[in-house]
């Protein structure tokens, strides 16, 4: 790792010098085309420009996607940390907690994908992967539906953000620190300083974070540190290069909250107590085991399932590259590079293992626009994406609904026995992991082994991409694309029994997306827009890879995940103190089920946000309804319901079935309801400049009752959380800023993971009222 992090930064300096060299011989006269963030005296997200979702930069008002755009003052303003945040000022962002990681968006009852300057960026897995740090970021655009055709397929397809990096100065000098410090110790500093190397022509910017947070929750501290560097390079008004590397480095949890979680528990944090019992008689927590209720307490909601003994971090570094040349008047070229190596273990208490031992992405795209005339740009793009995956894990033998969080930290712990070591192979001195194949080794026609995500896999994606943006009247305009992607890939198992042949295979397959949209101006204000999209999809393990089935080939139906979106809106961007958008979607899609099959999902919805700022006052505003069903399809849950762990011996407590847990529920196909997810979501923030000097403001979020499983027998109720702030500037360099957040020190839950497989084992407590004071000095 720490030779990637060498070659990286090596690789800037030599960037930086060679720069620097062409300048001395450079006499063309410089014209500085200025970066797209808003101005620091407003929030309004309606001139945010969009960079690379449709080519060229389109306006948020202009973009015929639900879209909400978020400025570096307003992530401050909003106080938005990680993804979860979004929330707060988007409408249909609402997420399960990821096992109390943020790693990917939830985007209209979905996982999203994430995105940094038009490539996507390794995640790390599906629903628990790496925390994201802001550390590199200048902009948040949140867009609904599937990525655009110049982006390329993907896995996930609610929707996506794209992060906008941070860009060097290419005049002066600027900087901040900043500090803070919360509630449970939990502290952070951050340096991001920026300047001219060469007035008007060049210049660099560095960004370090370092992070260390104690937590509310029981053994869930997170440490972390990020650095970012950035070059820039403007020799002529026809040429920009810009080139950054980022180094992150974490410890986190896994925090998979409270398990059994009854209606009592929701209501009342009652605990039914009990040490589950397998069928031969062990109270190891195993598949089936079954709870004899001894009595009921009030859990306290930081006693999560959590062990100190568990070992979760990660480390990754990003090489970015984004060249912008004006080859003529009518001929631009646009190339976007990408690069990020990623390495990442988690062995934990509960015999969950999951251990990327190294993932490489590189992804190029090219995109050459060709101006016909000023009402017809064409854009031809080509694309080319690697990634290489090694990884090891082992998720079969987890059992959480067994264990009573309640009594001593040992009951938390899974200890395999010699059967179950059997079936896995080991990785290394008592560390035991699924191999990434299916072996029939005593020759009875059964495969032998347990089966999760383990793979050696590498992907070719080749992409070729043509949009046409075109103005047919003064107000009615139109951008239709397709593209069509190329996938070689192959997979074996790194980690074969002793005495067999390690299995492997290949696979390739073609895939297509199209998408057509149409602008039309009603007045000088407002836009009415209609999108529509058809994409193929993939679906992929953790990292990205792609694993061999039970058959030991790699499954066609991971390569057929099929996305529809109709979508009609209007937005209203006036030149004033307005904006507003209104959506309504039908959108069809897959949810990826943990077994690595996919159930067709369908959603239909409204979504509304309003922003609105005068001299002293700002207000936004958003609502949504999300009605999120499955197609036809099946459905699966960890455990059909909370009342199959306990047996009927305390009828006083609850009635039982004696089913056991975990039992991996199947439901057949229908159009139920997908659990989790709320229907509807209402967030409205505000702020209010009361002196020169001061500003306060207050952020409120409600979310109306939904199903936590799919039975429907346990609900998280109607729920609202308010914060507030008060910003001080001390003296025209120094501001400081206290948050109250869950002011009201409501009690609320939150889903575990996405898609409603553990909604009857796991459920995740919100954290009780804190503070947190930050400290901004400018430079």
């Amino acid at each position: 790792m720490k030779t990637v992090t060498g070659i990286a930064m090596g690789a800037l300096a030599m960037a930086i010098s060679q720069s620097l060299m062409a300048q001395q011989v450079s006499d063309i006269e410089v014209v500085e085309v200025k970066g797209t963030q808003q101005a620091l005296d407003t929030l309004n997200p309606g001139g945010n420009t969009l960079k690379g979702i449709f080519g060229d930069g389109l306006s948020v008002a202009d973009t015929p996607r639900a879209v909400t755009s978020l400025s570096a003052e307003a992530i401050a303003a909003l106080n938005i940390n990680d993804l979860h945040d979004i929330v707060k000022a988007a409408p249909n962002a609402y997420a399960s907690s990821g096992f109390g990681t943020p790693s990917l968006p939830s985007i209209r009852g979905q996982l999203g994908e994430l995105f940094q300057d038009g490539i996507r960026r390794q995640g790390g897995n599906n629903g628990f992967g790496l925390p994201l740090s802001f550390n590199s970021v200048e902009q948040i655009d949140v867009v609904k539906g599937p990525s655009p055709v110049l982006f390329g397929s993907t896995q996930r397809n609610g929707g996506f953000v794209n992060l906008q990096t941070k860009l060097a100065p290419l005049s002066d000098s600027r900087g901040k620190v900043t500090l803070r410090a919360g509630r449970w110790d939990q502290y952070s500093a951050q340096l991001d300083y920026g300047t001219a190397l060469q007035e008007g022509k060049s210049g660099i910017r560095l960004s370090a974070e370092y992070l260390d947070h104690g937590s509310f929750y029981d053994f869930a501290e997170r440490e972390s540190t990020n650095l970012f560097v950035a070059y820039r390079y403007a020799p002529s008004d026809v040429l920009t290069w810009s080139i950054s590397a980022e180094y992150y480095d974490t410890d986190y949890p896994d925090n998979a909250g409270i398990n059994r979680p009854t209606q009592d528990l929701i209501d009342n944090g009652i605990y039914i107590t009990g040490q589950g019992v397998q069928a031969n008689g062990s109270t190891v927590p195993g598949a089936g085991a079954i709870v004899s209720p001894m009595g009921e307490v009030v859990i306290p909601r930081n006693r999560v399932f959590t062990h100190p003994d568990d070992v979760n971090g990660a480390e990754t570094t990003v090489i970015r590259s984004n060249l912008e040349y004006q080859l003529a008047d009518n001929v631009a070229i646009r190339n976007i590079t990408y690069y990020q190596y990623l390495e990442r273990e988690e062995i934990a208490q509960n015999s969950f293992v999951e251990i990327i031992d190294g993932a490489d992405t590189f992804e190029n795209r090219t995109e050459l626009d060709y101006q016909w005339s000023d009402k017809q740009l064409t854009t031809v793009g080509f694309a080319l994406r690697y990634n290489d995956v090694l990884g090891y894990s082992q998720f079969t033998t987890e059992a959480d609904n067994p264990i009573d969080l309640t009594g001593p930290i040992s009951n938390r712990v899974i200890s395999l026995t010699d059967a179950q070591k059997a079936r896995l192979v080991e990785l290394r001195p008592g560390v035991f992991v699924s191999p990434g194949a299916q072996y029939d080794v005593d020759g009875d026609g059964k495969g032998d082994f347990n089966l999760s995500d383990t793979t050696d896999s590498a992907s070719w994606q080749t992409g070729l991409v043509f949009q046409q943006r075109s103005t047919w009247t003064e107000k009615f305009s139109t951008i239709g694309g397709i593209r069509i992607d190329y996938y070689d890939v192959a997979a074996r198992d790194p980690l074969a029994p002793e005495g067999v042949e390690a299995a492997s295979d290949n696979y390739s397959d073609t895939l297509t997306s199209y998408q057509l949209s149409a602008v039309y101006k009603l007045t000088e204000d407002v836009n009415f827009y209609a999108a529509f999209s058809e994409s193929d999809a993939t679906s992929n393990s953790m990292a990205g890879g792609t694993v061999l089935g039970g058959d030991n080939e790699i499954d066609p139906l991971n390569f057929a995940t099929e996305n529809t979106l109709y979508e009609i809106g209007v937005k209203y961007a006036p030149q004033s103190y307005w904006y507003a958008e209104a959506a309504l979607f039908d959108q069809t899609r897959s949810l990826r089920n943990r077994d690595g099959s996919n159930s067709g999902v369908k959603t239909q919805g409204f979504e509304l946000q309003v922003f609105y700022q005068a001299d002293d006052v700002w207000i936004n505003a958003a609502y949504s309804y999300l009605d999120a069903r499955f197609d036809d399809a099946a459905a699966f849950q960890d455990t059909a319901q909370v009342t199959d762990v306990f047996d009927s011996s305390r009828p006083d407590i609850i009635q039982g079935s004696g089913v056991g847990s975990p039992s991996f529920a199947a439901f057949p196909a229908s159009d139920s309801r997908v659990q989790g997810i709320p229907p509807q979501i209402v967030s409205i923030n505000v702020g209010w400049k009361a002196a020169d000097d001061f500003q306060v403001g207050a952020s409120a979020l409600y979310t109306k009752s939904f199903p936590l499983d799919f039975l429907q027998t346990v609900h998280i109720r109607d729920q609202y959380t308010i914060d507030l702030n008060a910003d001080y500037e001390v003296t025209d360099d120094l501001r400081v800023r206290l948050d109250v957040i869950n002011v009201t020190d409501e009690e609320n839950w939150q889903p575990v993971f996405e898609g409603g497989y553990f909604g009857a084992t796991l459920v995740m407590p919100n954290v009780p009222r804190h503070a947190q004071l930050t400290m901004q000095y400018a430079f």
